[in-house]
């Protein structure tokens, strides 16, 4: 780091550095560090808007706790970056996100300072309640701090998390970071009126006033606190929190270093669950990331000067694209269409589908049970629910969709994104297990399109079922095949010989097709795109058995249960006896890098596939 362009920054390797500084270096701390993180977000890949809206709060934090013996849980962990480099990861910030550099969210194997690792939202409070309670009962002299946004706090086991702890007598911080944003803007009746009240002059001016009281006198924060009830009696968000146990301070300004280190210096001395609510706005310091902050939550390399976004050409539209496409033209083809997303608009593709059809149109927040329970009680009443949902966030629903949807068979169509390996995110955001979780559901229809054009005609199907149905694909383009624009179906439990060959059978599953093609080529070898996980093609596996001496599933999914489980059970139980190797991810976390660099880590590039296959077939009683 340049010690001439960040001669405070410079010498902090940790919190305990930055805690020897005087107080009155933290706001130039503040500025010195959004500066360095400009610089090396502008020439990387990471998460940019987050961070520097919560970094006056960071910088709040490690000066007033005394970490890492004091516990700081971050939620979600987009926000993160300042507290990386305030730990002393300032260097490794620019290999973020690639293979073998740092994680893109707070992982306990990083460092001592990350107590938690988190990629999904609204873990925090019950985590930061647990570590409080363990506190108490080893008695413990520590604090406890836990940092939520007001998208997050839209989750139900927030809210579970909050009704808990305020039942307690232990010493808790929540800090609600209060930007008005998720990664989209917060939707929902509690997120539109405490704006509409935070907002206002009069509480508003009670506020700046109030901060002016506690600067100068830092004992009357309980008079304070009372002398707002008048005005807080009328706000709901500080009524819901001080009716579930928590002594409720804010809002404040979440840009102002001094009054957030003063604040905090009180409130750490209370005894209790404490809950501080502070006000910021999301790329605070970057004028385009604060005009635009849904734009630059991740936005990849960027001109700093000039805020143009480094764009890589694509050569073909994203699946996620293609789902967007196909979801409006089957909205416009039957009104009964309805689209859900769990706060997730523009990463599922559904900007085009919210502006057209705003009445079908239904953002639940980060909400996930509630987005399956929500297209049960649609699907009720004769609609057409699809769910757009990523498949690591799914996992939160399973209860519902098996409940809810699947015991009932509802025709609900779930929109599975970002199935099998993600790349960059890491394992948090992978969706290495869907293929076996919805399998073994009975009711469901579980598809993986080799390509796009097979992506939209395998939606056109499960919309076309009276049962429910998954259609789930990869994060990123496709093949580059032409995607037709009509709803044409396919037939239900239908795969495709690809490819005729000799010996064995490469039987595909998803996206992987084009590295099985190129082993069918090398082996002479059948290659079938399944197409369906669930159900098989049994007829054609029966007739593949006449004539080939193995069999080879590929899927980008767990081994554990999954497409090749399968096969293997249905051949077991038909006493069918043929040698199969099954090709998918190993039974461990595949850690965060770039899309192929994780599939060449666990052999599912075309030449780690050709690899295992070849190394399969030289051991004894295998003959390919």
């Amino acid at each position: 780091m340049d010690s001439d362009r960040y001669p405070l920054l410079a010498q902090i390797s940790s919190p305990h550095d930055l805690r020897a500084m005087p107080e009155s270096n933290m706001s130039q701390v503040a500025v010195e560090l959004r500066d360095y993180l400009i610089e090396v977000m502008s020439t990387t890949s990471g998460h940019f808007a987050a961070g520097l809206g919560a970094l006056e709060l960071t910088v709040a934090l490690h000066y007033i706790y005394d970490t890492p013996k004091d516990r700081l849980v971050w939620d979600v962990g987009h926000q993160a970056y300042p507290h990386k480099v305030l730990t002393g990861r300032a260097e490794e910030l620019k290999s973020i996100r690639t293979w073998g550099g740092l994680a893109p969210f707070p992982k306990r194997e990083e460092s001592v300072y990350d107590t938690l690792g988190v990629g999904h939202s609204s873990t925090s409070i019950g985590a930061a309640l647990g570590m409080a309670i363990a506190n108490d009962h080893q008695s413990q002299d520590r604090h406890i701090a836990a940092v939520i946004g007001d998208g997050a706090l839209t989750a139900g086991m927030a809210f579970e998390a909050l009704n808990h702890a305020g039942s307690l007598d232990v010493d808790l911080l929540v800090v609600l970071n209060d930007n008005e944003m998720s990664i989209s803007e917060n939707v929902g009746a509690m997120a539109k009126y405490s704006a509409k009240i935070l907002s206002g002059k009069t509480y508003t001016s009670i506020k700046e006033g109030g901060k002016k009281i506690l600067k100068g006198m830092p004992t009357a924060l309980e008079l304070a606190r009372r002398s707002e009830e008048y005005v807080k009696g009328m706000v709901l968000p500080g009524t819901i929190f001080e009716e579930l146990g928590f002594n409720y301070i804010g809002p404040i300004d979440g840009h102002d270093v001094p009054l957030l280190i003063e604040t905090l210096r009180n409130m750490r001395k209370l005894q209790g669950p404490q809950f501080l609510h502070i006000i910021t706005k999301k790329g605070k310091g970057y004028q385009p990331a604060e005009d635009d902050p849904i734009k630059w939550h991740a936005p990849g390399p960027f001109d700093r000067e000039s805020g143009a976004v480094k764009k890589k050409k694509a050569t073909s539209p994203t699946y996620s694209q293609v789902f967007g496409e196909w979801l409006c033209d089957a909205a416009s083809a039957d009104e009964k269409v309805v689209g859900i997303t769990p706060a997730m608009r523009e990463g599922s593709g559904m900007v085009e589908y919210s502006k057209r059809f705003p009445r079908r149109y239904f953002d639940v927040a980060i909400a996930e049970q509630h987005s399956v329970t929500l297209a049960a009680g649609l699907a009720c009443e004769g609609m057409k629910p699809v769910v757009a949902i990523y498949s690591t966030f799914l996992q939160r629903a399973y209860d519902q969709l098996i409940h809810d949807v699947a015991i009932q068979n509802l025709p609900v169509v779930f929109a599975i994104d970002r199935a099998g390996l993600v790349g960059a995110d890491g394992p948090t955001h992978a969706g290495s297990f869907d293929l076996t979780y919805l399998r073994c559901v009975p009711n469901m229809v579980v598809m993986a399109p080799a390509e796009e054009n097979e992506c939209r005609q395998m939606l056109s199907t499960g919309l076309s079922l009276n049962q429910p149905s998954a259609i789930r694909y990869p994060r990123g383009q496709g093949l580059g095949v032409v995607v037709e624009k009509n709803l044409n179906t396919i037939s239900v439990g239908k795969a495709v010989v690809k490819r005729k060959g000799t010996g064995i059978a490469i039987l595909s599953f998803g996206a992987l097709f084009e590295s099985a093609a190129i082993a069918a080529e090398r082996f002479d070898a059948t290659l079938v795109n399944m197409r369906f996980v669930k159900p098989l093609d049994t007829v054609l596996l029966k007739e593949l058995c006449k004539n080939h001496s193995a069999f080879i599933t590929i899927e980008d999914n767990a081994i554990a249960g999954g497409a090749g489980s399968a096969v293997c059970e249905f051949l077991q139980a038909e006493n069918i006896n043929i040698p199969v190797l099954n090709l998918g991810l190993p039974d461990e976390y595949v850690e965060h890098g770039s899309r192929e660099e994780c599939l060449k880590h666990v052999n599912l590039d075309s030449y780690g596939i050709i690899n295992s296959i070849e190394n399969w077939s030289n051991t004894p009683n295998i003959a390919i």
